[in-house]
């Protein structure tokens, strides 16, 4: 292996591409899943998070398995690119059939076919998106420069997503005189699916060939060694034992559970709560793409002028302050009443804003698992960036999956009903919708928070570590 060549601009633009194709698989499951199976196919809605949270079980297995096997593998084609480039056809193909589930299964008949297609298209993207987002520890071990290679990851995974989300609330969720809110058209979830999955095969494949000539330059797999399932236990169980990683994880579990629930009920917030029409929800979406651009360019900058951790803290805090407040303000009798341009504008601009400081907090975070990548080499002499990334990507999941089954005690605390149409519920029932997410959102933002203050390693702490390493190989050299 030689030494790592400088990425330019193309290598950067390649591997965020790639995470378009997470972005769009999770902004489906997150956002579209529940109202499309519960409120339009008539399963039930602890159905649907049960087969959500079976398929989660798998990835308990998945995430971590994939890491240590991307490791570990040794291919003419380097560690990383076999997973994306296998994983790139099926995922698309599986995706596609979330959307385009049989005919002849109809309400709670769909659990099981849910079960299968879910695990399916978990396990597969988990194939890509390990390996891939691993990438980010091997293309520089600059402090600063992995906070800009994860910008760009952070800035397609949420354009990816929100453009696909866009798309099919302005042109294929239509409304009609029988569904004025739009959200029932099967057929325009059907073609979402077709979007969808050939858009998450293109990004893919953009991603693995837009890096491939990187092969050369990236670490090498490590020595040849008798591997058992209890060995690969032990050395996944060693190399996770770090305190930092340990406040990461904690916080990665806080933060995505709270994602989970608010994307969950995002649409219920904005089509009961707010009671705003697709177009208007298409607008706040498309309004997204602008705070993934404000994020691209702010979080290079907090990780070079205070730091990752610090401006993850500050940045988080603000960030996930402001997400509940026009709710309790609602609740409170303070925000202007439904239907009033005021309403829509106030909340635009809010979400503008704090979404971008969302992004702007999930890249730093990011950034600093790349961080640890050497203070485990450190201590443990292997490189393990695929078993920290698949750590993060579990709980990710894992914890979205949880955040789903929450939203759905929200909606059965709130006695909010099934397949009801906007301005179709009770006063009460929507009150209580917003008297229930708001606190849940708040006080679980506030966990992530103080669990991110236990993170050990800044600029100096890196920079001890890569002189460690380099003392460690210059008597191997010689």
């Amino acid at each position: 292996m030689s030494e790592p060549r400088k990425a330019g601009f193309g290598t950067k633009l390649a591997y965020g591409v790639g995470a378009a194709a997470s972005g769009i698989k999770a902004n489906g499951f997150d956002y579209f899943v529940l109202i499309f199976y519960s409120q339009v196919l008539g399963v039930s809605a602890p159905l649907v998070g049960l087969a959500l949270m079976i398929a989660l079980v798998f990835d308990a297995f998945s995430d971590p398995l994939v890491g240590y096997w991307s490791d570990n593998v040794k291919t003419r084609w380097g560690r990383r690119h076999p997973f994306m480039y296998v994983a790139a056809v099926p995922v698309a193909l599986a995706y596609y059939f979330v959307w385009n589930p049989p005919q002849a299964l109809t309400g709670n008949e769909l659990f099981p076919y849910l079960v299968v297609i879910s695990i399916l298209v978990r396990t597969l993207i988990t194939l890509y998106e390990v390996p891939s987002s691993a990438l980010a520890a091997e293309l520089t071990d600059d402090y600063d420069e992995r906070t800009s290679y994860l910008s760009y990851r952070y800035f397609f995974a949420w354009m990816g997503g929100i453009f696909v989300a866009f798309f099919a609330l302005r042109y294929l969720l239509t409304a009609t005189e029988a569904d004025p809110s739009g959200f029932f058209n099967v057929e325009g979830y059907n073609t979402y699916g077709l979007l969808a999955a050939c858009m998450i095969g293109g990004a893919i494949l953009i991603s693995a060939l837009g890096t491939h000539s990187h092969i050369p330059h990236l670490k090498p797999s490590p020595p040849p060694r008798k591997m058992t399932p209890l060995t690969i236990m032990r050395e996944i169980a060693e190399t996770v034992a770090s305190r930092s990683f340990a406040a990461l994880f904690v916080a990665a579990f806080f933060g995505f559970l709270a994602s989970g629930i608010a994307s969950s009920l995002n649409y219920y917030i904005n089509g009961f709560f707010w009671e705003f029409t697709t177009d208007q929800t298409s607008l706040l979406t498309f309004s997204v793409f602008l705070s993934a651009f404000m994020a691209l360019f702010i979080s290079p900058i907090v990780s070079k002028t205070i730091g990752k951790k610090k401006g993850a803290i500050i940045v988080g805090a603000i960030a996930f302050t402001m997400t509940p407040a026009p709710v309790f303000l609602r609740l409170i009798g303070v925000m202007p009443d439904n239907g009033t341009d005021l309403l829509f504008g106030i909340i635009i601009v809010t979400s503008i804003i704090d979404t971008a400081l969302i992004i702007t907090t999930q890249t730093l975070m990011a950034s600093m698992i790349a961080d640890i990548v050497e203070e485990s080499e450190v201590r443990t002499g292997r490189r393990s960036e695929g078993i920290f990334f698949a750590g993060i990507s579990f709980i990710r999941k894992l914890v979205s999956g949880v955040g789903i089954m929450m939203a759905t005690f929200i909606l059965t605390l709130a006695s909010f009903p099934d397949s009801a149409q906007p301005g179709q519920v009770s006063d009460e029932a929507v009150f209580r919708l917003g008297a229930w997410y708001a606190p849940c959102l708040f006080f679980i933002w506030v966990a992530m928070i103080c669990s991110l203050m236990f993170y050990r390693i800044n600029r100096d702490v890196h920079a001890e570590n890569l002189e460690t390493l380099r003392s460690r190989a210059a008597p191997e050299a010689d």
